[in-house]
């Protein structure tokens, strides 16, 4: 046995893949609903444009699981966050609220060098780490529950005050794209240390993504399309395949309406957005019909 044989089987023996699967083995593993996949919208900054978003599904016929709000908490008025939080039950969707405090609104100039842009979004000093917290129990307390995390260390420290109580029990954390993870190792350690969905990078390939899914058991948010700040790729004709592989997956749909990550996206915006879903569900109706949504209401 050479080297690379023995690095492989050692990951064998600690549950790990040895390698990317290029077979691409069916996933038996589902929501506790049963379902393979579920739908989310991400970069719905407010109220307004989150009612019509709605509301367009509503005419599709199509059923949304996840509504993302991504740029930040801290951006939002209490009004705002209490009117989302009332539309996301009313309408029988997770809305999921990103952390406010991130490197790009840090004083710090580094994440905007070509060398420091590698920071992403994580969180500098502990201060920041104070103000995520607080970011956290401000949108909690108007009921949200969900939330959007872009620094492990501060997904560590939320689920320990999830675990005692200094936030609500039933808070959840999803890990984002801009937290750079695209390996079953690093998703794994995300599991481990509180992560209830994570989003590997965008362009994770499906060989990738199926030994993702060998690797952790919470589901997977994956991006059928991005904006032109990351690419402005569509993986429309890849998505029957990403749910066969990786379920169970939130399929984030979208994005190539916007140009940025945080783009402020306008009721017009939302409208196509809610278009684009319809060209991911006819994917799944025509090349894999067999494929089991969530039911509405299910989060």
């Amino acid at each position: 046995m050479n080297s690379m044989e023995k690095t492989r089987a050692f990951l064998q023996s600690i549950g790990m893949p040895k390698g990317d699967a290029y077979d691409l083995p069916t996933s038996q593993k589902r929501f506790s609903d049963g379902g393979q996949y579920r739908f989310e919208v991400p970069g719905i900054q407010g109220p307004k444009v989150m009612e019509a978003l709605l509301e367009a599904m509503d005419k599709y016929g199509i059923w949304l699981h996840r509504v993302t709000q991504t740029k930040g908490i801290m951006m939002l008025a209490d009004q705002d966050i209490m009117q989302m939080v009332n539309l996301a039950k009313k309408a029988e969707v997770e809305l999921i609220l990103a952390i406010g405090p991130r490197a790009t609104t840090d004083t710090s100039a580094s994440v905007n060098t070509p060398e420091g842009v590698r920071m992403g979004y994580r969180l500098r000093g502990q201060e920041q780490i104070v103000r995520a917290i607080e970011d956290v129990k401000r949108a909690a307390a108007f009921g949200c529950r969900s939330f959007l995390v872009y620094d492990e260390g501060c997904l560590w420290v939320l689920n320990e005050a999830r675990k005692v109580g200094e936030i609500p029990a039933d808070c959840r954390f999803k890990v984002s794209a801009h937290a750079g993870h695209g390996n079953p190792c690093s998703a794994k350690l995300l599991e481990s240390i509180g992560a209830n969905s994570v989003n590997p990078v965008r362009d994770i390939q499906l060989q990738m993504l199926a030994a993702m899914r060998q690797a952790i058991d919470i589901p997977i948010d994956i991006h059928t399309e991005n904006p032109k700040s990351t690419g402005g790729f569509i993986r429309h004709y890849e998505v029957p395949e990403m749910i066969r592989i990786a379920s169970p997956i939130y399929l984030k749909t979208g994005g190539s309406v916007a140009q940025t990550h945080s783009w402020d996206s306008t009721e017009d915006d939302a409208k196509k957005r809610a278009k684009q879903v319809t060209l991911v569900k006819r994917m799944i109706d025509c090349y894999y019909p067999e494929a089991i949504q969530s039911p509405k209401g299910n989060a």
